[in-house]
């Protein structure tokens, strides 16, 4: 029963990692979307986005029938609660990238992002990516350290977050309130991607050490 038991709580993690791995795909391809106006890709991320939600009930399903089964204790109670959290996570994080793909098909066939906002949000890409790539390499091998990064990798993000509101609320804005909210809004979804980000990787340093991450 034993190791039935792990061989099913193995198969969760393993659930959790192909999350990861599916919603870092999809923020970058509704990265393209919102930058290049491609149609496709913010089609293909918001169909994609049924994929990420039917992969968190099934890791919902499957850890509350190993829970209804066994009578789990210590470290593998950690990892199933865990598993939950991180789970929710990462589905949140597929509906932000979901929230952008559709930013970018209603500003079709123009592009969501003027000009001058397309490097900050280039950066902000790039830190969301860096953060889903570490939670998907964390949750195949767990590394406290590299989890705690994901504090620094935050910080850089709300450091790009500010400077995109210093151009938006600029006195020189020439594109109009409706630009500005959708770049408001859009900014808003990175800064909360990287946020369920840290989540995910608090629960992680929680299920590795047996400590919360002090706040």
């Amino acid at each position: 029963m034993r190791n039935e038991f792990h061989a099913d709580l193995q198969t969760v993690s393993q659930l959790l990692v192909e999350l990861a791995q599916e919603v870092r795909a999809a923020m970058r391809q509704a990265t393209r979307a919102l930058l290049t106006a491609d149609r496709r890709a913010a089609e293909a991320v918001i169909a994609g986005d049924r994929d990420i939600d039917h992969r968190y009930r099934d890791v919902e399903e499957r850890v509350c029938e190993l829970l209804a089964r066994q009578a789990p204790v210590a470290s593998d109670l950690r990892a199933m609660i865990t598993a939950l959290h991180v789970a929710a996570d990462l589905e949140r994080m597929g509906d932000l990238a979901d929230h952008v793909a559709k930013t970018a098909l209603r500003r079709h066939p123009s592009p969501a992002v003027p000009a001058e906002l397309r490097p900050v949000f280039t950066d902000m890409a790039g830190v969301a990516d860096r953060m889903a790539e570490k939670i998907a390499t964390v949750l195949a091998s767990p590394d406290a350290e590299l989890a705690a990064e994901l504090d620094r990798d935050d910080d850089a993000m709300d450091e790009l977050h500010k400077g995109l509101f210093g151009v938006v609320l600029g006195a020189d804005w020439p594109y109009g309130v409706e630009t500005a909210i959708d770049a408001t809004l859009l900014g808003r979804f990175y800064e909360r991607f990287a946020d369920h980000a840290v989540n995910a990787g608090e629960h992680v340093v929680y299920l590795i050490t047996g400590h919360p991450t002090p706040s």
